[in-house]
């Protein structure tokens, strides 16, 4: 998730080595992450996921340095909007995500890949109920402003049924393809001062 121009880059800052990667946060009320299907073909449904935490260590100049490791809680870190209570115990329940069991979900960065510094691609792997899948997000730099904050969108196109027949159960009425969107803005975490 670091696609940067030059112009950029010399902007995040000019005194600190940016050969090593940097430590960077999710502003979490600027942050949006949802899945969203087809249902019945007949409309886009989407979740939110609301807790969420990782690892996030951007290196600009050589992306290839950089970390991303996300953990998401699937237990109360949904929103599903109407009906919420009914369709968390579904989603929690041993039909599906099987959360007593696997009560996470994992994303793992393996590779990033830009050749314009504002677009490119970031693979991974993630984990839902114990099954790992490569998954490969498209990524855009929305912005970076001088102070290094920066602005991220992510898509990826995922397939239920990669994971396991229970996570793409009731093929038909929801489609077998979800879209990941991720909206972001990170923050760099400076050290405090000894």
């Amino acid at each position: 998730m670091k696609f940067l121009t030059a112009a950029a880059i010399a902007t995040l800052t000019a005194t600190s080595a940016l050969a090593d990667p940097v430590e960077y946060a999710f502003d979490k009320s600027h942050t949006e992450i949802s899945a969203s299907w087809m249902h019945q073909g007949l409309s886009r449904q989407s979740l939110q996921f609301t807790d969420y935490d990782g690892t996030l260590f951007l290196d600009f100049e050589t992306p290839e340095n950089s970390t991303v490791d996300i953990t998401f809680n699937l237990v109360d870190g949904l929103w599903v909007g109407a009906h919420h209570d009914r369709f968390m115990a579904h989603l929690n329940s041993a039909d599906i995500f099987d959360t007593a069991q696997f009560p996470t979900a994992h994303f793992v960065a393996t590779g990033f890949e830009t050749e314009d510094g504002q677009t490119g691609t970031m693979s991974g792997d993630l984990t839902i109920v114990g099954v790992t899948v490569p998954v490969s997000l498209d990524v855009t730099l929305n912005n970076l402003r001088e102070d290094g904050t920066a602005g991220f969108t992510a898509t990826a196109n995922l397939t239920r049924s990669d994971w396991s027949e229970q996570v793409a159960i009731f093929a038909g009425y929801i489609s077998d393809e979800v879209i990941l969107t991720i909206n972001t803005e990170l923050d760099p975490v400076v050290a405090a001062e000894e």
